[in-house]
């Protein structure tokens, strides 16, 4: 089992799945790593050399911002909204939606479960 950025990856995904499981890297992010190691897509996690996890390992810890980093800086960017005072923080804040959706009808995910609904028997 390859483990890349602490992340135990699994076996029997092909390796440009494989890497998606680490948090910061999606699809596209996932083939532009492996072009820049020459590494076939196709190949599954358990056929990866020693040598093929090192260099993946490498490109990953040097060229991108990933998992508790990349998850650090998030929570930091919204506080740093929050404290501000911008419209967007305020949004966070109150636990609403802050891109512009509709709450009139929608947003129970971000809202919550519905509160003081008056139960019929």
């Amino acid at each position: 089992m390859a483990r890349i950025a602490g992340v135990d990856l699994p076996n029997k995904k092909r390796i440009d799945i494989g890497l998606t499981y680490i948090f910061g890297i999606g699809r596209s992010l996932a083939k532009k790593i492996l072009e820049q190691a020459k590494v076939d897509k196709n190949k599954r996690v358990k056929d990866l050399t020693d040598k093929e996890i090192i260099l993946l390992r490498d490109i990953i810890r040097n060229d991108y911002v990933i998992e508790g980093d990349l998850r650090k800086e998030t929570s930091m960017n919204i506080k740093r909204l929050m404290e501000i005072g911008s419209y967007r923080g305020l949004r966070h804040r109150a636990g609403m939606p802050c891109r512009g959706q509709s709450t009139h009808s929608n947003a129970r995910t971000k809202k919550g479960p519905r509160t003081g609904r008056i139960v019929r028997k």
